[in-house]
């Protein structure tokens, strides 16, 4: 439905990935190699899927994930994203190149309201934005660090896609063809990263978010800090031992290195190397309510989402964005139904079953199922 609402050039925007694409769909295909147990004959009749997360209680175990412009998938939609984070009691954060400003956000979100932070630009000019986010009051702060430089993305380079956003003429067709989103956001306005405004340059190197970054930004800011783009255990210790809060395992939803693993093959890895209770938030190739058990049953204690919610947005605004979310509750709580736990906290790797060469024991995932004989000798 985004597909055919939105104009070409933004949906390519959302839905796109670098080089061919390759990371972007390992990460939704290993989803569904992941195979969960069904149990029967449990006490399931009352099943909560609310948990807490870093000291605060969730009416669902999943957030909304940052993204720049999310004005482009549809005008109004970060207010929307707001509004539904607000209704649904689950957290959104807000991209420093997003369309709404720090402020705003805040505003319209209040304790649900979370900032993420890419140093783009000098280290000055990303510790003012940290300090408006302190000011704005807002007590969660994610740090992105997986994009030291931009990777290229095909399909924008072929549609033309640049930042500053600009409505061209060699797009005029596209936007034509699909007058409902263009003449709302033409009387909106064209969106524009409302934090950075006109000056940003997304090209421009985010290298400045080194390990020494890290250090000062962790002895300036008391709230909760999380890092984003962890995919290596290695990495993994470094960040908990430099005193942040939370590991935001991703690969960028394959938006950064072609040749990068699933994420979800990274999850059981670093938490293996972390230990069982330190918080993880995982994204990346997440595509459904049984998809967010898989994950945490792998070791995530929370998950965001991010291009879900925008497609939702360009299907249909805040009803689509509302109806993705209902829906994604009510397959969560079937799931739990079918496996037999009633509480999210139940879940373990337990519950997830599969053959040997999807998750192995190397990298902390849960013991794998034999291959029975027979299947093996018929190559089945």
């Amino acid at each position: 439905m985004a597909r055919k609402r939105q104009p070409k050039l933004v949906f390519d925007f959302i839905d796109g990935a670098t080089g061919r694409e390759v990371a972007s769909g390992r990460n939704t295909s290993r989803f569904d190699n992941i195979m969960l147990q069904p149990r029967v004959m449990a006490h399931v009749e009352t099943r909560t899927i609310g948990t807490r997360f870093l000291g605060r209680k969730y009416g669902l175990p999943f957030g909304i994930a940052p993204m720049g412009m999310c004005d482009l998938a549809w005008p109004g939609a970060d207010r929307a994203l707001a509004q539904a984070a607000c209704d649904f009691d689950l957290p959104v954060c807000l991209s420093v190149a997003g369309s709404s400003t720090i402020e705003e956000m805040r505003n319209w979100a209040g304790e649900n309201s979370w900032f993420q932070l890419y140093v783009n630009g000098s280290i000055d000019e990303a510790l003012a934005l940290v300090e408006r986010a302190r000011t704005a009051g807002y007590d969660t702060l994610i740090l992105t660090v997986d994009v030291p430089q931009v990777a290229r993305r095909l399909r924008d380079l072929r549609n033309g896609f640049v930042m500053p956003f600009r409505l061209g003429v060699s797009n005029f067709f596209d936007f034509a063809l699909h007058p409902r989103w263009s003449l709302t956001t033409l009387w909106r306005g064209t969106p524009e990263p409302a934090n950075i405004g006109k000056k940003f340059d997304r090209e421009a190197s985010r290298a400045g978010a080194d390990w020494d970054f890290l250090d000062r930004l962790r002895a300036l800011w008391s709230g909760r800090l999380i890092v984003k783009g962890i995919t290596s255990a290695a990495d993994a210790k470094r960040v908990q031992a430099a005193g942040a809060d939370a590991i935001y395992v991703s690969n960028h939803g394959g938006r950064q290195l072609d040749s990068a693993p699933a994420a979800i093959d990274c999850l059981p890895r670093i938490r293996q190397a972390l230990g069982p209770d330190f918080p993880l938030v995982f994204d990346s190739g997440l595509r459904s309510g049984e998809d967010i058990v898989k994950a945490l049953a792998l070791g995530a204690n929370f998950v965001m989402l991010g291009r879900p919610m925008l497609f939702a947005l360009g299907a249909d605004g805040a009803r689509g964005l509302n109806a993705l979310i209902q829906g994604l509750g009510e397959e969560i709580s079937v799931a739990m139904a079918q496996i037999g736990l009633n509480d999210l906290h139940q879940l373990s790797p337990e519950v997830i079953t599969c053959h040997a060469e999807l998750i192995s024991p190397a990298v902390g995932g849960p013991k794998p199922v034999p291959i029975p004989a027979q299947l093996k000798e018929t190559g089945s």
